[in-house]
């Protein structure tokens, strides 16, 4: 079974997407990343994660670390560099986005929940990046 890391700073946004990862069949964990109040992200700091080094495939919003978004993508590159990475942006497009495919992210704007999401999961895990057309 793929096991799946969601980190977003929009708990009630995680919670669904937790939910629906489980129902389509993957084991789910989440974390609200760099964002939350009471500790710090070791990812962020250079730090290895238990969280990122148990999941097979991460899902992170890519409003979880605020604007440092390509810092993250940056630091859990040079820590797992192998390790699918699907980056969401509920409601928009990201501008940088479009050089993603590079570095084995796979992007998902707009609605972030459902089966787009499973598919998304579906084609990191796979090592497919671009997203097809609709």
């Amino acid at each position: 079974m793929v096991k799946v890391l969601v980190v977003n700073h929009d708990v009630d946004l995680a919670d669904i997407e937790v939910d629906q990862l489980r129902r389509a069949g993957y084991e789910v964990d989440q974390c609200s990343g760099p964002t939350h109040a009471l500790t710090s992200c070791p990812v962020m700091q250079g730090l290895p994660c238990w969280q990122v080094a148990w999941a097979d495939v991460l899902v992170y919003d890519a409003w979880a670390a605020g604007n440092a978004d390509r810092d993250l993508i940056a630091d859990l590159r040079a820590a797992y560099p192998g390790k699918p990475i699907v980056l969401t942006s509920a409601g928009m497009e990201l501008a940088w986005t479009e050089d993603a495919g590079s570095t084995g992210v796979t992007s998902l704007a707009g609605a972030t929940t459902g089966a787009s999401l499973a598919q998304a999961v579906e084609r990191a895990s796979a090592g497919t990046t671009a997203v097809p057309a609709s």
